[in-house]
């Protein structure tokens, strides 16, 4: 791939087209925001200049909602040899698509699951992929030429493929992410009007739960609008599951020693099949999910504190896997928790102590 147009210049089309620049493609931007296009290559992302002739791939970066109509109108005018969109839903697009009555043998679908919080160009990094899936949905109408094109995409991107069904990749996604964003924000939304003593009282539990609740609304209306019947279907499930953990509830209130016996059971049982089913989200680099060690170090909100704790681990020679931070309520403070393979916490909690850190057992 030596050219590509990127339309549609916001947070995943931008990233992709950093990705792209820097490994040497020329990249094409455009935007019905001429002004985003122009931030977008201020950026680096490449040019908003038009390109002379048919670039190698055409990248449709657009809400779902408008994606069909952007790729049609692209195909329509030639724009390139291959056609690719990164909307998070997959059938629709295609079958709309194919009732326009467009030869789509030069067209791929495809879905990098990467975001944030926060949308835009600004919002953009060239390492937004890297390490995460890049679904795939090619059909048997799909062009070798341009499979390989969306491959190279990929791997530019440093995202590992994933080659899907078009449907099956949208009932996954309601699975995975649509129907978790929901859930998010009706916990949040029980946060909006609650007494300030209670959010005070917010720890990092409340903080994960919610935290993807900050993302655009907008941008999650265009989404779940191209997915209903899937993300309906999980919230169906999920409501009965609701009723059941309210009937045990109220049975754990009763007076009754059975019943409450029985409420206790109802509630366990939930947690269980909650257990069952976090063992099965994918660990570090998609890898099967492990068993950390936890080493708890408090710290003062001051600049350079992480720094100097990973450097000490670094020291110590101790890799660590994963981190997170818990805020102190109404205290420039917190505590730091190091997770590291169970053989090496020893060693890291005993050069840390030396180092002069305090941990909390």
């Amino acid at each position: 791939m030596r050219t590509a147009l990127v339309i549609g210049t916001g947070l995943i089309g931008t990233s992709a087209a950093l990705a792209l620049s820097q490994r040497g493609v020329v990249v094409h931007l455009a935007d019905h925001d001429p002004g985003q296009a122009r931030t977008a290559a201020a950026l680096g992302a490449g040019t908003d200049e038009a390109p002379e002739g048919p670039v190698d791939l055409a990248i449709v970066a657009a809400p779902p909602a408008h994606v069909a109509g952007v790729l049609a109108d692209a195909m329509r005018r030639g724009l390139a040899r291959g056609y690719l969109d990164v909307a998070s839903v997959k059938g629709g697009p295609r079958r709309e698509l194919e009732g326009r009555g467009l030869d789509l043998s030069a067209y791929i679908g495809s879905h990098p699951m990467a975001g944030r919080e926060k949308s835009g160009p600004l919002a953009a990094t060239e390492e937004l992929f890297e390490g995460r899936p890049w679904v795939l949905t090619p059909t048997r109408e799909t062009d070798t030429e341009v499979l390989n094109l969306a491959l190279e995409l990929v791997s530019h991107c440093r995202a590992v493929p994933v080659v899907m069904d078009a449907d099956a990749h949208d009932r996954a996604v309601a699975l995975v992410s649509h129907m978790p964003h929901l859930v998010s924000s009706m916990v949040a939304a029980r946060l909006e009007n609650a007494e300030e003593t209670a959010v005070r009282l917010c720890g990092q539990g409340i903080r994960d739960v919610t935290r993807i609740a900050a993302s655009d609304p907008r941008m999650w209306i265009d989404i779940l609008s191209a997915n209903p019947g899937p993300v309906a279907d999980l919230l169906t499930d999920i409501s009965d599951d609701l009723q059941e953990a309210v009937r045990a509830l109220r049975a754990l209130q009763s007076s009754d020693a059975d019943k409450r016996h029985e409420g206790a059971d109802g509630v366990a049982e939930l947690l269980r099949r909650g257990n069952a089913g976090q063992v099965r989200v994918p660990g570090k680099h998609g890898s099967a999910p492990r068993v950390y060690e936890v080493v708890a170090v408090l710290i003062d909100d001051q600049p350079g504190q992480l720094a100097r704790i990973f450097a000490d681990a670094g020291v110590a020679g101790v890799n660590i896997e994963d981190v997170r931070i818990e805020h102190a309520t109404g205290q420039q403070a917190g505590l730091v928790q190091l997770m590291v393979e169970p053989k090496a916490a020893p060693l890291l909690a005993a050069a840390l102590r030396d180092r002069g850190w305090a941990l909390r057992q």
